[in-house]
């Protein structure tokens, strides 16, 4: 319980610090409508009544004030058609806003570096919670603590009204109605909570071996895995529908045990009052009226069957999301190094998350202003990781780390489902359509672009589609342009490319470097040519640095593979 206490506390600490008053404005017109609907079922049945018995006698009759209670029917009528409109637009509106304000929580928690590179090699994964899983949480307020909160409330108006004719009703009514309207979903919800859960996991699995199998169905085909992933995608349904399956047993069970309390409760009800009204303690009217706002109080206890099926479901979602809402902070920038140095480490050490193998150790090295390091090594050496370094989304376990503000260019162009603005100017929202220009036209991909009829509104597919690599490659070129930092990081800039292009790109890089510092990690020799000095990686250490002019730059350079 007190796991789900935590999970649940950063959740709830958002809602009411996003919509503290529109969500009790919600919860009080909730319980405004129910309130209403208890006296005007029960005002309706002591009306009729007390007319009918009225109308047995002329002098009653002729004495009998219509008026009052016709006027309080209406006005109950009023007041609960006006209360449930305001309370599902209430609540609706608040939620909404909550989830929005937690959707973009959950995004600068999934952006901090750690979190990000951990989420990359699960995508869907990404998509499930921003998605599914903020979705989830609507339940927590619309389905579970609002009809929770109401449905208590109406037991005890319902006690206090029946209480009024006789206290021992009152009281025993109202004990097994919260007990029962409580009781059997909590019941519930123990019981579904595993099968929510499976159900949640099994949706996740599903979704996700889909994308696998519509992005990757030509390497799958190629490697004869086709059927294999169809088959994970069918036992993903398959276990999702044994879930669900399990889950409408559930609410199967829940559903009769409500029919059978709630009959129990009204006959007992009906018994008692009729009990009353024979001894005289009571009247006929107010014995209908007794018997039908018993009968109402019922109710709003319906509303928690959803919510207990379901709390499985939000309970996982809380406990997925917690952990991002938490980190969800700006990183510490690193430490400026001393004038004149781009950066500077000293006996630094990084793990990646969740490994124990240091990812650089021991690393001694600094930059001066203006000046290009280009690094090598084999695969898995060190080469992005000390990129991530520089970068600041690689924090280091040991040593000092200082550097000056750097723009990294990954080794694969990020391209989104937009047009070739909305692209370009992720490296700087503030950017005017001439400096757009200027920086494409640097990139050698104005031309290109002028020549499309829509120009910079040009759409793209998804990853780019619509643009040739080299084009792809250009682009990303121009975001760096855009990007006016002393030191740019560079992640095999033209992996992939062919030589002219290639060698058209690192001129153009070359000339709007002027003054810059740059780090290349490269396997290329073209991409190590252009720099003053060459630092070889080998298990995370820096074995060897040499500059230019002296044979280990050269021999450096002949181990790398040629253009």
């Amino acid at each position: 319980m007190s796991t789900f206490v935590a999970d649940l506390k950063p959740i709830l600490r958002l809602f009411l610090a996003e919509r503290r008053r529109a969500l009790l404005f919600g919860a009080m017109l909730s319980a405004a409508t129910v309130t209403a609907g208890i006296a005007l079922l029960g005002l309706s049945g002591w009306f009729i009544t007390a007319t009918a018995l009225a109308g047995l006698s002329a002098a009653v009759a002729m004495t009998f004030d219509v008026f009052a209670p016709a006027a309080g029917i209406r006005l109950l009528a009023i007041v609960r058609t006006a209360a449930r409109y305001g309370e599902r637009l209430a609540t609706h509106d608040a939620t909404l806003g909550v989830l929005a304000a937690l959707r973009e929580r959950l995004f600068r928690g999934v952006a901090e570096p750690g979190a990000a590179r951990a989420l990359l090699h699960r995508p869907a994964r990404l998509l499930f919670r921003l998605t599914a899983d903020i979705d989830a949480l609507d339940s927590l307020y619309l389905r579970t603590l609002v009809p929770a909160v109401v449905a208590v409330g109406a037991a005890l108006a319902a006690s206090v009204a029946l209480g009024l004719m006789h206290p021992v009703f009152g009281l025993c009514f109202g004990l097994f109605l919260a007990g029962a309207g409580l009781g059997l979903p909590l019941i519930a919800g123990r019981a579904a909570r595993k099968h929510a859960r499976r159900r949640a996991h099994g949706i996740e699995a599903l979704r996700s071996r889909t994308i696998d199998l519509v992005a990757g169905q030509t390497d799958l085909l190629m490697a004869g895995r086709l059927d294999g992933q169809t088959s994970a995608i069918m036992a993903a349904d398959n276990y999702t529908a044994r879930a669900d399956d399990r889950l409408n047993r559930v609410e199967t069970g829940l559903t009769f045990g409500f029919g059978l309390g709630s009959t129990l409760l009204l006959t007992a009800s009906l018994l008692a009052v009729a009990a009353l009204a024979e001894t005289k303690a009571i009247t006929a009217p107010v014995a209908a009226l007794g018997l039908l706002v018993a009968f109402a109080a019922v109710e709003p206890f319906a509303a928690l069957r959803r919510g207990a099926l379901e709390i499985g479901r939000t309970l996982l979602a809380a406990k997925r999301i917690s952990p991002r809402l938490a980190v969800a902070t700006a990183a510490e920038p690193l430490a400026p190094p001393m004038p004149g140095y781009a950066f500077s480490l000293a006996g630094v050490a990084a793990y990646h998350e969740r490994s124990a193998v240091p990812a650089l150790q021991h690393i001694d090295l600094v930059l001066k202003q203006g000046e290009r390091l280009a690094v090598i090594g084999a695969s898995g050496a060190g080469k992005s990781s000390l990129l991530a370094l520089l970068s600041g989304e690689l924090p280091a376990a040991s040593g000092s780390v200082a550097a000056v503000t750097a723009t990294l260019l990954t080794q694969r162009t990020e391209l989104f489902e937009d047009s070739l603005r909305g692209n370009l100017i992720l490296a700087n929202p503030d950017a005017s359509e001439s400096r757009l220009r200027d920086a494409l036209a640097a990139a050698g991909l104005l031309a290109d672009i002028d020549a499309m009829p829509q120009g910079m509104n040009t759409r793209l597919g998804e990853g780019g589609l619509g643009l040739s690599g080299g084009q792809s490659r250009r682009l990303a070129l121009a975001r760096l342009f855009l990007r006016d930092t002393p030191l740019w990081l560079l992640d095999e800039p033209t992996e992939g490319l062919d030589g002219a292009t290639a060698r058209d790109v690192l001129r153009r890089l070359s000339g709007m470097a002027a003054g810059r510092s740059l780090v290349i990690a490269t396997h290329i020799r073209r991409e190590a040519a252009i720099a003053d000095r060459i630092a070889v990686i080998e298990g995370g250490r820096v074995s060897e640095v040499s500059r230019r002019g002296e044979a280990a730059f050269e021999k450096a350079l002949d181990r790398l593979r040629p253009d």
